[in-house]
């Protein structure tokens, strides 16, 4: 993987040098993961931010916080860290513009992703300084995957299905959400740990499941991203799981969901949860190298209608090492699929605010079609617990 990283950094600062970018500054989390070969645990939500400074001609410079640099000096391939403190004469701010320079001209930044502290220090500092927008130049090379990633992305695959397993096998009448929960949690630590190795720069990936899980029940299932509680599991409630911030696997993020009902399912809540199967298969269907995004969203909006039912919601997006990259399933958006690309694809409703239908699975587009990223069964799923 670092061997990879190397090389698309040496791709990117190519790009930067055809586009006349002579520096610029990446601060997003997934972006250096994606260049640089490494992630914190403490970023810049902790007024801690790392930069990575890119010429197109020039040995790349990481800047982090002293505390963090080791751990990224072991997991990183670039050579010149440099670290910052917290106080004194080497705060970030005195760091990065040593780092900087007498540049002239344009800077690089992710726009979209770049720190208001970081864009307040930019204002303050240098002010004259044009800075230019790179997400476009980044976003065009990590659309599509290498096989060494979509390896890694079927890794998290198999631990997602793994969880959903774990936590389908909790579900009770009578059994508190958060249980399920809990068997998710512990599932998909085991199921990833069996990945890992202590050596090299494995040894800094936890393989610990830790976010708060998305799930809902009963009443609550059209909330979408409503978090596990104490509520008791009923006779015919839907019970909602996504795992879009739990199936993540050395910094590749998934998009998984599934719907299980507890003992019995309504008629009308059997006819939502079947209308978004049906349009999330609709949009698999579609799916091939040479057709438009917005025409995979189209396919599933085919069924909502036909079915009678309208959704705002977008049919998928693109996924890597962040929660949301290009291009996304949704009206609108002509991006051309090709192979190597991949989404997470739903089917997803609310109705009248009480029901609601979900599901959802990774893909990868290849030269004739798809194949799934995650496997679980894609039925209406009662638990007769």
């Amino acid at each position: 993987m670092l061997e990879q990283a190397r090389q698309r950094t040496a791709e990117f600062q190519s790009r930067l040098g055809d586009a006349g970018i002579d520096l610029a500054l990446v601060t997003d989390e997934s972006s250096i993961a994606y260049l640089a070969g490494f992630w914190g645990y403490l970023s810049v939500e902790f007024g801690r931010p790392t930069f990575l400074l890119l010429r197109p001609d020039v040995e790349p410079v990481v800047i982090t916080p002293l505390m963090e640099s080791e751990m990224v000096s072991a997991m990183t391939w670039i050579e010149r860290v440099e670290t910052w403190e917290d106080s004194g004469p080497d705060r970030w701010e005195s760091v990065l513009a040593r780092a900087i320079g007498d540049h002239r001209g344009a800077i690089g930044i992710e726009r979209a992703a770049l720190p208001p502290l970081v864009r307040a220090w930019f204002d303050d500092q240098m002010p004259d300084t044009p800075l230019a927008d790179i997400a476009s130049l980044l976003g065009a090379m990590r659309m599509i995957k290498s096989p060494e990633e979509i390896d890694v992305m079927r890794q998290a695959g198999a631990i997602a299905g793994t969880m959903m397993q774990a936590a389908e096998g909790a579900l009770a009448e009578g059994v508190p959400e958060y249980e399920a929960a809990l068997a998710v949690i512990e599932a998909g630590t085991r199921k990833a740990a069996g990945f890992l190795t202590a050596k090299g720069w494995e040894a800094f990936v936890s393989p610990l499941i830790h976010n708060l899980q998305i799930m809902q029940s009963g009443r609550d299932t059209s909330m979408v991203h409503r978090r596990a509680s104490v509520k008791p599991l009923e006779r015919g409630d839907p019970v909602y799981f996504c795992f879009c911030n739990l199936a993540e696997f050395k910094h590749y993020r998934l998009g998984f969901d599934r719907m299980f009902f507890i003992r019995e399912v309504a008629d009308d809540a059997a006819e939502v949860q079947q209308a978004a199967i049906d349009a999330q298969q609709a949009a698999i269907a579609a799916m091939r190298p040479g057709v438009t995004a917005e025409s995979v969203a189209e396919a599933a909006n085919v069924v909502y209608r036909e079915r009678g039912y309208q959704t705002g919601y977008r049919t998928g997006r693109s996924i890597g090492m962040a929660y949301l990259e290009a291009p996304e399933l949704k009206l609108g958006d002509q991006t051309v699929l090709q192979p190597g690309m991949t989404f997470a694809v739903d089917g997803g409703i609310s109705v009248d605010g009480r029901l609601g239908g979900r599901i959802g699975d990774s893909v990868v587009v290849t030269e004739s079609g798809t194949e799934y990223i995650t496997e679980y069964p894609r039925d209406l799923r009662v638990v007769n617990r």
